[in-house]
């Protein structure tokens, strides 16, 4: 946990899905058996139909993947979720972590709209503010974009 310049406590929304830091990443569990991802972590049994093993390790995920789908969030959530007043739609990816052979839903930095997404573009995992009360930030993953060449669509520049 750290402390932001307000005095606020800076804490996961989620504890136990994500960590946060100079390299966040996503925690997921791996089956013993026959290798296979499960995201968020924590599953009874694998999920591979092929296997039926039980035991897990917990790993951490791939920080960067490629937006598989995308979409855009119009409608202000539903609770548990929270969203800053006034409502503002935001940009959701569905981004496919190649190695891990996963797919992760998550949202978009706050800069970025369904325009400015492509699919197979490359992002990367960050950690951004949800929402805050008096003496907390509540933090959550959000996808950025990585750095394309000059011309944006991620071809070298030249």
């Amino acid at each position: 946990m750290t402390t932001t310049a307000s005095g606020k406590t800076r804490v996961p929304a989620i504890d136990g899905w994500f960590t946060t830091g100079d390299e966040p990443a996503l925690l997921a569990s791996r089956c013993e058996a026959c290798g296979t991802y499960v995201f968020p972590p924590g599953p009874t049994w694998c999920p591979n139909p092929a296997c039926s093993s039980t035991a897990f390790d917990e790993v951490r995920l791939g920080r960067r993947g490629r937006v598989w789908s995308f979409t855009d969030a119009r409608y202000q959530p539903p609770p548990p979720f929270r969203a800053p007043e006034p409502y503002e739609p935001f940009a959701i990816a569905a981004v496919e972590l190649v190695a891990e052979q996963l797919v992760v839903l998550g949202q978009v930095v706050g800069d970025v709209g369904c325009d400015d997404l492509a699919v197979g573009d490359e992002v990367e995992l960050v950690v951004d503010t949800l929402f805050e009360d008096d003496d907390h930030e509540y933090l959550v993953w959000k996808w950025k974009p990585v750095a394309t060449g000059v011309d944006g669509e991620g071809r070298a520049d030249g």
